[in-house]
């Protein structure tokens, strides 16, 4: 209910502002340039020669997406396969599974982060292949390794062997990599062309001063309040069931909840960019 009342009022008020918007551009469009300089003129359509400037970092920013896919990609496919085959009952198996997906899901990432990075007109394409495909490993490994030394230091019986650490290893080296490799010349060639509908200022046009609640970074940590509260009961029951000890089950329901999450943030996402380029900030 929650998901339909948010997508309904975004698309109520984006409609609504939207129309208002191209009422006022219509009207300057019917001045001469001399009364168009004289004019108030603000808001979104004065940074459509900024709006797909690349980022600061677009290395970064493209493996990010890419590894945001494979995520997304391997989340659904983990609650699907569990709801059919039961993988919680036998323990590990979720886990395991898990590893291959995302293991096999590996050219996700390298297409969708080869593509964007093509289309940024990046040219250190290795360089970003290479940060694509370790970026979420390494952290990930990163923090579980650095736990599983210190649980063999003081003798702990639930310690990783250094086997499966050598194993985890190799299938970054030899699974992963390859697959991203794979992924990225495949999404350089065939959707890295740039696509903008316009071109792209020489000159980055000036960010007017605005409001400190319109600042990127108060409008990110805003932008993660709605899809926080939609999965927060969910959130409760998985963290207890792994505390205590039990068994979580109920994967259908959780798939509803990702759809859910999925859906809020897209609709918090498109209202948090309106109002960055309404503000004239292009750093959306």
């Amino acid at each position: 209910m929650m998901v339909l009342f948010l997508v309904g009022l975004v698309s109520m008020i984006l409609l609504r502002t939207l129309r208002k918007d191209y009422a006022r551009y219509g009207k300057d469009d019917d001045l001469d340039d001399m009364e168009r300089d004289l004019g108030d003129e603000y808001g979104w359509k004065q940074v459509h020669g900024d709006v797909f400037r690349p980022p600061a970092h677009p290395i970064l920013f493209a493996s990010l997406i890419g590894s945001g896919y494979q995520i997304a990609t391997v989340a659904i496919l983990c609650i699907l396969i569990t709801i059919v085959f039961d993988l919680y009952t036998e323990r590990g198996l979720l886990f395991s599974t898990a590893i291959f997906l995302y293991a096999a899901t590996s050219v996700v990432n390298g297409y969708a982060g080869g593509s964007l990075y093509a289309r940024m007109k990046g040219q250190l394409w290795i360089k970003q292949l290479l940060i694509g495909a370790f970026i979420v490993p390494a952290i990930i490994c990163g923090v579980a390794f650095l736990v599983n030394f210190i649980s063999i230091y003081y003798g702990s019986s639930r310690s990783i062997p250094f086997t499966v650490m050598l194993s985890v290893t190799a299938i970054c080296l030899f699974i992963i990599l390859p697959l991203t490799a794979i992924g990225t010349v495949l999404g350089r060639n065939i959707s890295g062309v740039p696509n903008d509908p316009c071109r792209t200022n020489a000159v980055p046009r000036p960010i007017p001063e605005k409001k400190w609640f319109m600042e990127p970074n108060v409008i990110i940590l805003a932008s993660g309040i709605l899809p926080f509260g939609s999965i927060f009961i969910e959130m409760y029951f998985i963290f207890t069931s792994f505390w205590a000890y039990k068994i979580y089950y109920v994967y259908g329901f959780m798939l509803l909840v990702f759809l859910i999450l999925a859906v809020v943030t897209v609709c918090v996402t498109i209202v948090a960019t309106y109002f960055m380029l309404n503000a004239e900030d292009y750093r959306w």
